[in-house]
């Protein structure tokens, strides 16, 4: 009789846990949908394929997200595609690992910045995004500044944590080295940007002719507003082998969640530390 209850009630755990899991993922929510480009019109970066294949990863393992990959930039629109091609609308987010000027007409271009400014919307640049469309100031405006050489090249990049609060920012140590191709940038101000990591000056061969900054602040990544939609951008990503890094990956997903508006974030800009 004992073997029979205990067997009964076995039955009876596993046939509620089968009920509550649907449940389960019905609290959760719909998933989210990320347009991930990976189109270089200048400079190939051997990067892109790995880095697109592990956004498209993460968004599977959290569940939280569905990717779409293209190496195209069709779906920049908001106007009616032939058959079942998506567009902007289809979409809660887009990823640019990008470079160059990329084949958008000006009704693009205006969709696009809507898309973000108006609509909300996320936009997330990788690495060489900021290579991106540097004769448009618009798109400038909404990235937060553009590509102004790489001094070092790849190298050691001694890296401080500046805004540890920020969404996938505490797994990494406060102060690391971290071998890739940092950028310096243009037209980037503190003044509209949340800066979340930045390259320590004092371990920086700062009389390198390539050296344009005379402020010594050089940005790693950060976060932004551009109208009513999130900007989340990091230099980071050149080197293929990073992108397996679970500090990397963590920062990746939770910048992800951060522009899909599933987490939220304090990024109101602030002045240097001193």
């Amino acid at each position: 009789m004992r073997s029979l209850l205990r067997i009964t009630s076995v039955i009876c755990v596993a046939v509620c846990l089968s009920v509550a899991a649907p449940v389960a993922a019905q609290v959760q929510g719909p998933r989210k949908r990320l347009l991930v480009i990976g189109e270089e019109k200048g400079y190939r970066h051997e990067a892109v394929t790995h880095a697109m294949v592990t956004m498209a990863r993460l968004g599977k393992e959290t569940g939280l997200w569905d990717t779409v990959i293209r190496t195209d930039t069709e779906a920049l629109t908001k106007k009616k595609l032939e058959y079942n091609a998506k567009n902007l609308n289809d979409f809660d987010a887009v990823v640019f690992y990008t470079g160059g000027t990329l084949e958008m007409d000006a009704s693009q271009q205006a969709d696009f910045l809507s898309f973000v400014h108006d609509d909300g919307k996320g936009f997330l640049g990788i690495h060489s995004a900021t290579i991106t469309f540097t004769k448009w100031p618009a798109y400038g405006e909404l990235i937060g500044g553009y590509f102004d050489e790489h001094p070092w090249g790849t190298f050691d990049a001694p890296v401080i944590i500046e805004d540890p609060a920020f969404p996938g920012m505490k797994q990494w140590p406060s102060a690391f080295t971290i071998s890739d191709e940092i950028y310096q940038i243009r037209n980037f101000s503190r003044t509209t940007t949340r800066v979340l990591m930045r390259l320590d000056p004092s371990k920086l061969d700062l009389d390198n002719p390539r050296v344009h900054r005379t402020d010594a602040d050089f940005a790693v990544t950060w976060a932004r507003m551009y109208g009513q939609g999130r900007v989340f951008y990091s230099t980071l990503g050149h080197v293929e082998a990073n992108w397996d890094k679970p500090e990397m990956q963590t920062m990746i997903a939770e910048a992800i969640k951060w522009v899909l508006k599933l987490v939220d974030a304090d990024v109101s800009p602030r002045a240097a530390p001193r």
